[in-house]
């Protein structure tokens, strides 16, 4: 299902859902940059599951406007208006990669209409006291946290602009920075071809969203880890180049009581292999068994 959703101040934000509408609500939020059709589990698996998940293009990707100088905690408002717009009252929040900030915004700033939340290959703030935030980390990521504005934006237009030629043309970018994990994930074919439909249709028109990302998450976030008081689970791959997982042990001291797993061997794109299981925590279903009758399918615009 498909909803477009009105902000206060009038923006539009274009969210799908999937899965069962009387399941437990979790919202996913993508990575960067990527949009709402980023790897998910199937809806047939996710109503099995008993799990209602939504995704949204940021602003700035796919079918979501622009919100020009956006922070980190703006996440929280958008969140919230979909929710609202869904009548959904209490909901668990994932975000992979670069939605992982964004996630633990939802967590910190909405109170308790966040019962769970988790982040999975997350970057820690840019300006996080005692950690070498750099340490570890792909020169395409160094550069991109650290370039001037102008230098910033031409490079990820021009990114942009190749993808929308050819879907594929990041990922061959990013390959030789690749570890032999991530390539052995990309191996799938199908997974492979997703991702690259996935930055397709975020970038379709600009960059911005992308743009807006890397600024966001490299200025302040706007909100107080230690405020969040829902049950947390921090989960990293050891090997990962592009968030490396010395990001996830500091967010693990700030955040009171967050469960920290970091999974040797494991690398950046891990993250999509074990949303299943993290989803299931996040929707409090775990043990739960699963449906057996496949929904009726529906489509809705709004």
């Amino acid at each position: 299902m498909t909803h477009a959703v009105r902000t206060a101040d009038g923006r539009r934000l274009l969210a799908e859902s999937l899965g069962a509408l009387d399941g437990s609500a979790v919202f996913l939020l993508h990575g960067t940059p990527g949009g709402r059709l980023g790897p998910r589990p199937r809806g047939i698996h996710l109503y099995r599951l008993g799990i209602r998940l939504i995704s949204y293009d940021r602003p700035g990707y796919g079918g979501s406007d622009r919100h020009r100088g956006r922070i980190v905690a703006d996440a929280a408002r958008d969140v919230a208006a979909i929710a609202d717009e869904l009548g959904i009252e209490r909901f668990g929040v994932i975000g992979r990669s670069g939605g992982g900030p964004h996630a633990l915004a939802c967590a910190a700033l909405l109170g308790d209409r966040v019962v769970r939340a988790a982040a999975l290959a997350s970057l820690a703030p840019c300006d996080a006291k005692g950690l070498d935030w750099c340490a570890g980390m792909a020169d395409s990521n160094v550069q991109a946290y650290h370039d001037g504005e102008e230098n910033l934006e031409a490079e990820l237009a021009k990114r942009a602009g190749e993808v929308r030629g050819d879907p594929e043309s990041l990922l061959r970018f990013l390959w030789p920075e690749l570890g032999k994990n991530d390539r052995k994930v990309f191996g799938d074919v199908a997974l492979r071809r997703l991702i690259a439909e996935n930055h397709a249709e975020a970038l379709r028109d600009n960059a911005w969203g992308w743009v807006d990302d890397v600024l966001a998450m490299r200025n302040p976030w706007g909100f107080e880890l230690a405020a969040i008081a829902a049950p947390v689970k921090l989960w990293h791959g050891g090997d990962d180049v592009f968030s490396p997982a010395s990001h996830t042990h500091w967010l693990g001291r700030q955040i009171p009581g967050a469960k920290v797993e970091v999974q040797p061997g494991a690398a950046h794109l891990t993250a999509v292999k074990i949303l299943p299981s993290i989803l299931k925590w996040v929707a409090g279903t775990e043990g739960s068994r699963p449906r057996v009758a496949e929904p009726a399918a529906a489509t809705s615009r709004r």
